[in-house]
């Protein structure tokens, strides 16, 4: 577990210290939210019908989540293609109306395209067996918090959890802010048509965008925090032969209603910490590239970076995007998720889309599909 580090500007992950400050006393109470068998049995899951929301954690009293462990399958002990992407998680902190946490089930663990892929980062890891030991350590501090699960698969969802959480004395510092994470997809993102350029080398790396304009939004914040990072999840589906590197593309990010970038970045590798066209796969604690894509770049690509050892802070408004190639050329399907901490009221996210708008792209001549999270009834937990 990671410290919770409380200086004014917020709560952030104290990496470096964990170890040193494992001697000293803990504060509140060690309790949890589980799945287990209330009758001492081993049916140790819930079941949420198609169309359910179902609470599994509700906190009246201050605290803080440490730790949310999980893992799906559906009837029959068979895991509904997609299901990762057709499962909601929300959260909920001191009676707020508007969900502070809302986001796909397997997003929210750290990769999207409703895959699952055994990897580790700092505050987010999948586990065996096929990534499907769902893991969250972000800290989560609260005076009252509410947890729940949507179904949006067509079978039964069968859940198992873990929510650990530390109660304590007294509520939270006015400085400590609250976790937040929201998702966002476009597909496909707004470019241009290849034949509109003399050729590819012209597509790739001509033109330019100073006003990030058109860039694809990452999170778009109002009030004060700090933002703790993202994955992003590209789907590059072009069919074209030619070399199809899909990146160039600049972080912008934009602090307090900056008109111009407040920071700018040099491609779309080199924000998530990596170089030179990468593919492949690599796992650090706060960087990485869990899906390197198929030969010349092509489907599913995954990237992390997550700013918890450099937090970056906004007093009023918070605007992360990134171009969608080089001056926005490319039309490829972007999704992300988002982390940040914010003092409340948050704005509303936009509204969360319909399941069949969150499905991803069919690739069945991928080579990746050996990925693809199993629909084997043979893997009965």
């Amino acid at each position: 577990m990671m410290k919770m580090n409380t200086e004014k500007g917020g709560p952030h992950m104290d990496y470096q210290t964990t170890f040193a400050s494992l001697a000293k006393k803990k504060e509140g109470k060690r309790l949890r939210f589980s799945s287990y068998d209330r009758t001492g049995g081993n049916d140790d899951r819930i079941y949420i019908e198609p169309g359910e929301k179902r609470i599994i954690a509700r906190m009246d009293r201050p605290g803080q989540v440490e730790h949310i462990w999980m893992t799906i399958s559906n009837a029959g002990f068979v895991i509904e293609k997609n299901a990762l992407r057709k499962t909601l998680i929300r959260m909920y902190w001191d009676d707020e109306k508007s969900p502070s946490v809302e986001v796909p089930l397997g997003d929210f663990f750290g990769m999207g395209h409703a895959r699952s892929k055994n990897f580790v980062s700092a505050p987010l890891q999948m586990g065996p067996e096929n990534g499907l030991g769902l893991n969250s350590w972000w800290p989560m501090p609260y005076k009252k918090a509410l947890i729940e699960v949507e179904n949006d698969c067509q079978t039964t969802l069968i859940l198992y959890f873990y929510v650990d959480y530390r109660e304590l004395p007294k509520a939270p510092d006015d400085d400590v802010f609250r976790f937040h994470a929201s998702w966002r997809r476009v597909c496909p993102c707004l470019g241009k048509d290849l034949k509109a350029f003399k050729d590819r080398l012209e597509y790739n790396f001509g033109g330019s965008n100073l006003s990030g304009q058109d860039n694809y939004v990452i999170l778009d914040a109002k009030g004060e925090g700090h933002y703790v990072g993202c994955h992003l999840d590209i789907d590059n589906y072009n069919e074209d032969p030619d070399w199809d590197w899909p990146g160039e593309g600049d972080d912008m990010i934009f602090i307090d209603g900056a008109k111009e970038p407040t920071l700018n970045g040099t491609g779309t590798e080199d924000y998530f910490g990596l170089a030179w066209c990468p593919s492949q796969e690599y796992n650090a604690p706060f960087n990485g590239l869990i899906l390197g894509g198929d030969p010349n770049w092509k489907n599913l690509i995954t990237y992390y970076r997550y700013h918890i050892l450099d937090p970056i802070n906004f007093e009023k408004a918070i605007r992360v995007t990134i171009e969608h190639g080089h001056a926005n050329h490319r039309s490829d399907d972007y999704s992300s998720t988002a982390y940040w901490y914010q003092k409340e009221p948050h704005a509303p996210f936009p509204a969360i889309v319909s399941v069949e708008e969150r499905m991803p792209l069919d690739h069945p001549k991928s080579k990746m599909s050996h990925r693809l999270v199993k629909e084997d009834p043979t893997e009965i937990k």
